[in-house]
This record gives C-alpha cells, structure tokens and sequence, in this order.
C-alpha cells in the first residue's frame, strides 16, 4: 500500500469584500491553501474607509444590530473586540427631539411589549394594533405569500404606527422602500431582530474607521497564516481547464467569487450562462451619504430617524462625535436613493443641507462649502429587495461557488448576510474538494 495523504486543497478567492474575508478566513482554518484576489488596493468592498479631501471617511454609513452574530464572531476570530470598535445601544426609533419608540433591555418579546405600550405619542389603539399584527405574524412563523409587499402586508396598520416603525426599519434593513420591498425578507427580519435573543434587536453603530471592524484585521491575520494576497489585481477570466479550475492562468482545485454581482456574472459567462445571465440582471437601489460639521451640535442619541415629510431626502442621521469617530461631524442617510440619484448629488446634498437646518433649528449654518464636508453616493449600494425575487444560487458549477449579499438567502443585502455567504461557500468548496481528491492507492 501506498502511503498518500490527500493534497492541500488550492482555493482561489476572487474580492476582498467582507463576504470574501469571511471566506478566505474559514478556508485557511480549514486547511487550505488560499489566494485572494482584490481589484482595489484595499479590502472592504463597500464598507471600507476611503479618502475624500485628504480625509478618511467611510464609503457610507453602516448600520449593525446585535443578531449579527456570525459578523461578531468572526471579528473575534481576526483579533477584533467588537465592544472596542463598536456602540452597542437599545434599539430606538427617535426623532431629532428625542421622541420615538425605544426598546428596554431584556427578553425580546417583553422588551418590545414594553416598547410599544410605552410609547405616549401614539394612542392605545396604535399600540394596541401594532402588537396584535406582530403576534399574528409570530403565530403565521413570520411567513407571508411570497409575492407581497411591505406596504401590502402592512396595510391595516396605522398610519402613524407604519410612519414611525414600519417604513424606518424597513427602508433601514432592505434598503428599499415599504411599497416595493418583500414582505417574506422583511418578516426574517423582523424576527430575527425583534423577537430571537436578549439584545438581537441592539443598533450596534460602528466607533472606529470601518477599516479596522474587520477588512483590515482580517487583511493582516490572512497574512500571517500564509494566505497569498494579491491586492490592486483585477482577474480577467475564471475557466476550466484539465479538471482545474484556472484563475487567468493559475490552477486551483476551487474558487469562491466573492466579488460584486456584476464582476461574478462576468466572470462565470464561460462556465455557467444561466447563472451569468440570471445574476447580471439584478436591479440596484443605491444609497447616499452626505458628512455635515457644525461644531456646536449635538444630537439626543447617536442615531436619530428623521422625520418623512415627502420632500426630505434623509431617513437617518448619525452624530460621529457622540460614537467617538469625529467630533463635529455627522453622516445624513439617503437609503432607497434612486430618485435622489437621478436629481444629481449636488441638488440631493443641496436638499439634505436644507432637511438638516429644519430638523435641527440653528445648526448648520455656515458657509455651505464649510458644512458641507462631503456627499457621495454608492450606486449599486444593493439589490432591489422585491417580492418573489430569485436570487442566485451559491453553487456555480462544480468547484466554482459565488458569495456576497446578493446570494440566495434568508437576508436582505447586510453584513451579515454577506459574511455568511462567506463562510457557506468556503465551507462547500472544502467539501466538495473533498470529494474530488485523489483516492489513495493501493
């Protein structure tokens, strides 16, 4: 007999996004031998620091929560303390006033009773109704016919109850307006954040560059077990070739395209055109974020909701003095942006500057060129969470796998869900690596 070890399998991993960090980490655990590919010449995809007027700014506002589990574990397993870069805060819908709903600590079911019945600027019918459509979704198992809207399922609601909770935290989490967005994404949710764990329902906002929460810590502990990084490299073409999978010219055993949808449909033209064809199709929501300064301001909370008055571009503003990031500064969010988009970034920031001195009477009132730090906007920020959307599968073809938060799965187009594509897809090229080695010889 033969004494052969199976071979070390070669994965490629194609974007240093977080779902490829995700993946390249989970991968050299296991015992590959790994090299990742990055266009840019920094990781982090769309959540990464970037430079804006010699300044390092995030690329946009990120938004955690505490059922992010996977998220904060695999920070942990890079070297990251997530209670050192990050605020962990009850959840509270608050306007600039401080007014809204705020969630207490403790089991989530009563901590959202408490929530709703305490909150003194809806009448006791709103309250009364709110908490009876969430028990009847508990009781449904969060599940709803496939093909309706928010806004649909929502509809008996009151229109204060769905001005103030529904339509935030729906344009929060999907990214895509209550009248367009899936009812059945935004029921997981709701129970996942709402009524899962103690705390799973925490705004969990980042006080540190978004650089050092994973991207770059990940970066360096890669580095350190021997992963090959190849930053500033676009790949041209993933093939096959004599049972290999070749990325541009070198052989591996796997490949996980982490990389943006478009990138992946590119990528996979030769190996699988249904899936090419079907991933390039999606339709995007993009998201603006505008960096105001006024040196005197403070806000009530580290996040306000800002109130919807139809003519206001902002749902959400972020005070960075108050998360230890900037003093002075603060982030105005456009989520569900495409309108916004095509008036020109300069009529929206025009139009945040004018939303931000009506919600906070007095500030911003400088020279607009001084208080207007910074406004940009992230394109394909993500896909349009529409009913009934089918979105592609992990599994490419045979030793090629896809990864990101665009990837068939429970969640909207989040962290979490990309860090969790991540890891499904290193761990289905192992095994399917597995499979694939050479047996031993007798």
């Amino acid at each position: 007999m033969k004494n052969s070890r199976v071979p070390v399998p070669r994965v490629a991993v194609v974007g240093a996004g977080w779902s490829g960090l995700a993946a390249a980490v989970e991968l050299v655990e296991r015992g590959a031998a790994v090299t990742l590919h990055e266009m840019a010449h920094q990781p982090g995809g769309r959540a990464r620091c970037a430079l804006s007027g010699g300044k390092r700014l995030d690329n946009g506002q990120h938004i955690l929560i505490g059922a992010y589990t996977e998220t904060f574990r695999l920070m942990r397993h890079v070297g990251v303390e997530p209670s050192r870069v990050l605020m962990r805060l009850p959840l509270a819908l608050c306007d600039p006033s401080g007014r809204g709903l705020r969630l207490p600590q403790g089991h989530p079911v009563l901590a959202f009773a408490r929530g709703v019945t305490g909150h003194r600027d809806w009448a006791w019918s709103e309250r009364i109704a709110l908490l009876r459509t969430c028990a009847s979704w508990a009781i449904a198992g969060f599940r709803c016919d496939d093909s309706l809207t928010v806004a649909e399922l929502c509809h008996n609601l009151p229109s204060a109850v769905r001005r103030d909770v529904i339509d935030p935290l729906c344009v929060a989490a999907l990214n895509t307006r209550a009248e367009c967005a899936s009812a059945q994404v935004f029921l997981r949710v709701i129970r996942d954040a709402l009524f899962s764990a103690p705390g799973s329902a925490d705004l969990v906002l980042p006080r540190a560059g978004l650089d050092e929460l994973l991207p770059a810590p990940a970066l360096r502990w890669l580095a350190m077990r021997g992963a090959t990084l190849r930053m500033g490299h676009r790949v041209m073409a993933v093939h096959r070739h004599d049972g290999l999978w070749r990325v541009d010219d070198d052989p591996y055993d796997a490949v996980v395209m982490a990389c943006s949808a478009r990138e992946a449909a590119r990528l996979a033209q030769s190996a699988a055109i249904p899936w090419s064809l079907a991933t390039a199709s999606f339709a995007y929501e993009p998201i603006i974020t505008a960096y105001l300064r006024d040196d005197q301001l403070r806000f009530p909370h580290p996040m306000v909701a800002l109130p919807d008055d139809g003519q206001s571009p902002a749902q959400f503003a972020f005070d960075l003095g108050a998360l230890g990031v900037a003093p002075g500064l603060f982030s105005f969010v456009v989520s569900g942006a495409r309108a916004w988009v095509d008036h020109g970034l300069e009529v929206a920031a025009q139009a945040i500057l004018g939303q931000a001195r009506r919600c906070f009477e007095g500030a911003f009132r400088g020279p607009d060129d001084a208080v207007l730090v910074h406004v940009r906007a992230e394109h394909r920020a993500t896909f349009v969470c529409s009913p009934g959307l089918r979105r592609p599968s992990c599994h490419v073809a045979p030793g090629l796998l896809a990864a990101g938060d665009y990837v068939e799965g429970p969640y909207p187009a989040t962290l979490e869900g990309a860090v969790r594509s991540g890891l499904r897809a290193a761990r289905d090229a192992i095994a399917g690596s597995g499979e694939r080695a050479a047996r031993p010889e007798f």
